[in-house]
């Protein structure tokens, strides 16, 4: 009897236990990212490794805050944050006359770039039409034109950015220009 217990209770902890290590919804340039750390582990390729490995623990802290990571966009602002990072590190080297170091960062900014390019986003041309044309509603529906309005119209469920691959920053620069302009 004593032992029909202790199975039984052995039965129910296997059967609650949940797999930590899956997430649901990880951007397939993540997947690419991963297959390629693999690569450069075997090449031994430690510019690349270093690279791979510090996007992939950003996307890994992300995903513990309130707005992980789920889609290639978000995976791309990340990437041209680290871009930027490594460029102004560069050209502090550059000023320090540190040429290995600065050396070092232009390689993880061309590595960062091969990336970077891999994500496709609507065109400049594009984005332009579409603000141009949310704009020109909301004149019509004779809203006052500001730029919270017209991002929030473009994003908003239902908007005319909405799941487009466009990115927000991009997109808030040329509503700036167009605000201005109008």
């Amino acid at each position: 009897m004593f032992r029909a217990q202790r199975f039984t209770a052995q039965l129910s902890l296997r059967s609650v236990r949940w797999n930590s290590s899956s997430s649901s919804s990880t951007p397939p340039l993540m997947a690419k990212i991963r297959s390629d750390l693999k690569v450069a582990m075997r090449a031994k390729d430690t510019a690349k490794l270093n690279v791979l490995r510090a996007i992939i623990s950003e996307t890994n802290n992300a995903a513990k805050t309130s707005s992980p990571i789920q889609t290639d966009l978000q995976l791309l602002s990340l990437i041209r944050k680290r871009m930027a990072g490594a460029k102004e590190a560069a050209q502090q080297f550059a000023d320090a006359e540190r040429p290995d170091l600065k050396e070092s960062e232009e390689k993880n900014v061309t590595i960062l770039e091969e990336y970077a390019s891999q994500v496709e986003t609507m065109s400049l041309d594009d984005v332009k039409q579409v603000v141009s044309q949310e704009t020109s509603k909301l004149k019509e529906a004779g809203q006052k034109v500001e730029i919270g309005t017209l991002l929030k119209s473009l994003f908003a469920p239902g908007g005319a950015l909405d799941g487009k691959p466009a990115e927000r920053a991009e997109v808030a620069k040329i509503a700036k220009e167009a605000v201005a302009a109008a």
